[in-house]
């Protein structure tokens, strides 16, 4: 096998050009396909990053009213009954497999009635949050204190706001001890907040504008969800956000989370909770790319079909070099066998070092690409031992015909021809 190889490689230098040129077909197809993977690996881990965001594993599990989110500013469309979540549906819901936290938030999504002395935030977001809402939901403490189990016990007005919220209400002041007005009430700015993990989404188009920002707001408020029926009067359905183990885990999580929260709510109800997965989101996305960009894999792996023809081409001609030499070897008795290894071992050697310079192209291309078009890249290692291999594989598929072509020559034919 040793001295085949080494004959393979004295053949490949003797005529370099010639094996250059046949490899060339194997290069382009092998550097498409790694450019085009790399590329499509690159762009499902953008859409994944996309839509899941900082990578906190959160869910979030939504009231709905037939096929529209609940939202207690309008009331209800079907004038169901409100369900109402309870602490033994929530520790129902922590002790589920890959749950690592659970939270029950009240919300208005759209409010105009919040003030600090003239300004207004026009648009702002209210929660009613308990205690591990910030945690549950990945965010940080930036400045001043979160909520204390005192605030909760003793009713205390008081919020957190995060930086839109700030620049919204307090512009260049320090929010921190200043008293803002929800609907009329007194509460005092304790902390501002923010994301553990910074996540700044990539905008393509205006689609993509609204799925991140078109119901952003001016901000959004935090207060302890004791207080929630002083601000808005009376008994409202919370919604839950339960953290993940893994991204993986979030669909299974999600779906198990509903199933428990709807426990008491009747099964021919409009009014229904519903896991808000945007991991199945980016799964549908990621699907639709995959698809398409599978489409140009097998237009690449065309060049391969013509890359191995152009192998079994020169590999016929080199058998008709060198009739004189198999004669020879046949002569002084050189078996079959071995003279169809020799020609397969040298068809295999030349595919795999042009699959060898594909990669290595492909991972360049790659990377061009990206820099030149903005798309992400994720280099597929099992891809490139798989294209390697693969390449081989051509060499030996489509070498075998020459190879037996020269096992099969006659000896004594061979060395008339000489």
């Amino acid at each position: 096998m040793i001295e085949n190889i080494r004959l393979a490689f004295q053949g490949i230098w003797t005529h370099k050009m010639r094996s250059f040129l046949t490899m060339l077909g194997i290069i382009i197809g092998i550097a498409s396909i790694i450019s085009i993977v790399s590329t499509i690996k690159g762009t499902s881990e953008q859409i994944k990053e996309q839509l899941i965001g900082a990578g906190n594993n959160a869910v979030k599990v939504l009231l709905y009213d037939g096929s529209s989110e609940y939202d207690a500013s309008w009331g209800m469309a079907s004038g169901a009954t409100l369900p109402q979540l309870t602490d033994g549906q929530k520790e129902e819901v922590r002790k589920l497999e890959d749950v690592e936290n659970c939270t029950f938030y009240y919300n208005r999504g759209y409010s105009d009635n919040i003030y600090y002395m003239e300004r207004s935030m026009q648009g702002g977001k209210v929660y009613g949050i308990d205690g591990d809402y910030l945690d549950t939901c990945g965010y940080v403490i930036e400045a001043g204190r979160g909520f204390v189990q005192a605030d909760y016990d003793g009713y205390r007005k008081v919020a957190l706001l995060d930086q839109e919220a700030v620049g919204s209400l307090f512009q260049d002041e320090m929010p921190l001890g200043k008293t803002i007005e929800i609907k009329g009430e007194p509460f005092v700015v304790v902390g501002v907040y923010t994301q553990a993990e910074t996540f700044q989404p990539i905008i393509n188009n205006y689609m993509e504008y609204y799925t991140y920002y078109g119901n952003a707001g001016t901000g959004t408020l935090l207060v302890p969800n004791a207080v929630w029926p002083v601000i808005y009067q009376y008994d409202e359905p919370e919604n839950a956000v339960i953290k993940a183990v893994s991204t993986e885990a979030m669909t299974t999580v999600g779906d198990k989370a509903a199933k428990i929260l709807n426990g008491d709510i009747e099964e021919n109800s409009q009014i229904r909770y519903k896991s808000n997965d945007n991991l199945e989101m980016a799964k549908k996305q990621q699907d639709l790319s995959q698809s398409t960009n599978g489409q140009l894999l097998w237009i690449a792996s065309i060049s391969l079909l013509v890359g191995g023809i152009g192998v079994m081409n020169i590999m016929l001609v080199s058998v008709t070099e060198r009739t004189s030499e198999i004669g020879l070897k046949k002569a002084i008795g050189a078996r079959k066998k071995r003279i169809l290894f020799q020609f397969l071992t040298e068809a295999a050697v030349l595919t795999s070092l042009g699959g060898v310079v594909g990669v290595i192209s492909g991972i360049v291309m790659a990377n061009v690409i990206s820099r030149m078009a903005g798309i992400p890249i994720a280099i597929s290692v099992p891809a490139i031992v798989a294209s390697v291999g693969f390449s081989m594989v051509i060499g030996i598929v489509f070498g075998l015909l020459p190879s037996i072509k020269a096992a099969n020559l006659n000896p004594i034919e061979a060395l008339r021809r000489d």
